[in-house]
């Protein structure tokens, strides 16, 4: 039968390589650049041959847990995330390269080098290295496919978690992938209960970390995971390259557009953790000076510890950011001692990413500005971080962080006297039930008075619109029990809690002094207002609201309010005329804008009557 061949995204040809190795559990919390991988999952399983669980689980300790415990059973699994996700799944994770596993267990961490849309660049090949889990770095979207086969082979083998680590730029790239056969390995759960392992007290784990570390040297020592070796023509004899991920891509482009393809040797590290130690010592006796190439950090020169290293601990390349083609370049021409490439051009940043046209978020942000000028405001991490243009997000660190400091910016200001700032948390609604609970719950035990604003629209928009708990629906589309907010939020011991639509701004203010008066009551505490209107990018929202037709009179006075302190991409200037302009190719025709405007320029009447002014 001749093989099928398909142009495939990277994250793509990793959900095609997940079913072709006969994973059964699949779970997931989405975050650029991973979040494309589990969607491609959904959109195949019809080409599984046995059965498939697919979740979006509620953060990504939850869905390792639960392809963790799938494994037990005998089945493959796989869990998958961005690389702080990573940080959230530390726990368990750390934990599970002791005990081990039974069916092949693979995590796909995608790493974000620059970051493109991170909060840092951490390296999941060094968080392998200090939790003593191999991992795998494909070069391209093709071999990271290629390598899930081969890393749940092994998982099973050595009864060992594994990781496929791939970067933006393979999860976000395309490449021809072939397709093979999908493994039918017809097995059935079967826990086998092991307290002594699965529930290891503090006197087995000696022996289980014993056990790892023979492990490690045999997985290390398998031929399949060997550095591949591109064999020079002798010309620079002593000298070697030795790359992973993404760069060993970007450096045989390199060395072919050179002419330098075969000169010198060349190493692939498919397994940049753990490197096998004959490897190692060939690399001290064989070579002078190595060139190490990896992102970000130096987790091949470190193991390496070559005296003649040119890499990121030696100083020669750079230690943050992406190693893109021109920094290869620059980096292997003062190795090599070839002519410099001529500097490349700077970046230009263009226009500043903002909310959307319409988005509530916007509307929720311009009041809670409004009504408290002097405010202090924590927020987090998702679309609404764009706050941040509207001077309504002060701090934006972690997922769920905004709760717990907006309670330590009230507690630090509670100590100088009685009067304190007002401290407004902003949370979006898939944050909250990800990491948001719990800090709501200390910070009801711990008296923080401080206003929660829930910015419930009603899907995780950020990464491409995954359902979210109170939505009642899986991954696959399937109706659930519907997990509700306020519940949560009464349950947690908040005793003022309203909702309110954004838009209605009148109103929604309202409930923002409201909930001030409550914070500084004699019972004061938290108070959380929901802000909740559904998503744009959702058509069903636009439809069922109303629209308007919008229009700037001569009125305007061109003070620049709606165009800076509201900020809606359809909104500009006419630096000619110093008057704000309408672009109604991006107007929606919410009528938000209409309420910003001090002097009542901005106009709007619903569209289809000729009456219905909104004012």
């Amino acid at each position: 039968m001749e093989q099928q061949v398909e142009l495939l995204m990277g994250n793509e040809a990793m959900a095609c390589g997940l079913i072709e190795s006969g994973c059964q559990v699949v779970a997931a919390y989405p975050g650029t650049p991973s979040t494309e991988i589990l969607q491609a999952v959904v959109d195949r399983r019809a080409t599984a041959e046995e059965p498939l669980h697919i979740e979006w689980s509620v953060n990504e300790k939850v869905a390792f847990e639960v392809a963790l415990a799938a494994s037990y059973t005998g089945k493959r699994s796989a869990a998958i995330m961005k690389q702080v996700g990573l940080n959230v799944a530390a726990d368990p994770f750390m934990r599970s390269a002791y005990l081990g596993v039974k069916g092949g267990f693979v995590t796909i961490v995608a790493d974000d080098p620059g970051p493109h849309s991170s909060q840092n660049e951490q390296d999941t090949r060094l968080f392998c290295l200090q939790g003593r889990v191999p991992v795998f770095d494909p070069a391209s979207p093709a071999e990271a496919k290629e390598l899930l086969p081969l890393a749940f082979e092994l998982s099973e083998k050595y009864e060992m978690l594994t990781v496929l680590r791939p970067a933006t730029r393979i999860c976000h790239s395309r490449q021809n992938v072939s397709h093979q056969p999908v493994q039918q390995l017809k097995r059935s759960a079967r826990f086998e209960k092991d307290p002594n392992r699965w529930g290891a007290t503090p006197a087995f784990l000696p022996a289980l970390h014993r056990k790892l570390n023979d492990n490690l040297v045999a997985f290390a020592a398998e031929p399949a995971v060997q550095p591949r070796l591109t064999q020079g023509d002798g010309s620079k004899a002593r000298l070697a390259l030795v790359a992973s991920g993404i760069v060993y891509g970007h450096l045989v482009d390199l060395l072919s557009e050179l002419d330098l393809s075969n000169v010198v040797d060349l190493y692939q590290v498919v397994m940049p953790y753990p490197l096998n130690s004959a490897w190692i010592d060939t690399m001290h006796a064989d070579y002078d000076r190595v060139m190490i190439l990896e992102e970000t950090y130096p987790v091949i020169e470190m193991q390496l510890a070559h005296g003649g290293a040119f890499g990121k601990q030696s100083g020669d390349i750079v230690k943050e950011g992406e190693l893109t083609p021109d920094v290869v370049h620059e980096a292997l021409a003062r190795f090599l001692d070839l002519e410099a490439p001529a500097p490349a051009p700077a970046n230009s940043r263009g226009q500043r990413p903002s909310l959307c046209p319409g988005c509530p978020h916007r509307s929720a942000f311009y009041s809670i500005k409004k009504t408290f000028p002097k405010g202090i405001f924590p927020s987090d991490i998702g679309c609404y971080t764009l706050g941040v243009n509207l001077k309504v997000v002060d701090t934006a660190h972690c997922m769920g962080a905004c709760i717990s400091q907006g309670a330590g910016f009230y507690q630090a200001y509670a100590q100088d006297g009685e009067d304190f700032p007002t401290v407004v948390v902003t949370i979006g609604d898939s944050t909250f039930f990800h990491s948001g609970v719990t800090a709501l719950i200390n910070a009801v035990i711990q008296k923080a008075r401080i206003i929660v604003v829930i910015l419930d629209n009603a899907t995780a928009a950020m990464t491409g619109g995954q359902p979210v708990p109170h939505l009642g629906r899986t991954a696959t589309g399937e109706a659930t029990k519907a997990i509700a907010i306020e519940p949560l939020v009464k349950a947690s011991g908040v005793e003022f809690l309203e909702c309110c639509d954004p838009y209605h701004n009148d109103a929604f203010e309202d409930a923002l002094k409201r909930a001030d008066a409550h914070i500084r009551g004699p019972q004061g505490g938290v108070a959380v207002v929901i802000s909740r209107h559904g998503c744009l990018m959702e058509r069903e929202v636009v439809k069922n609201q109303p629209r308007y037709a919008m229009e700037i009179t001569s009125d305007c006075i061109g003070c620049r309010r709606c165009v800076e302190a509201f900020e809606c991409p359809a909104l500009s200037m006419d630096e000619a005329t110093t008057m704000a302009v309408l672009d109604q190719d991006r107007c929606i025709g919410c009528g938000t804008c209409i309420p910003v405007c001090p002097v009542h320029a901005i106009k709007g009447a619903i569209k289809g009557t000729s009456e219905g002014e909104l004012s």
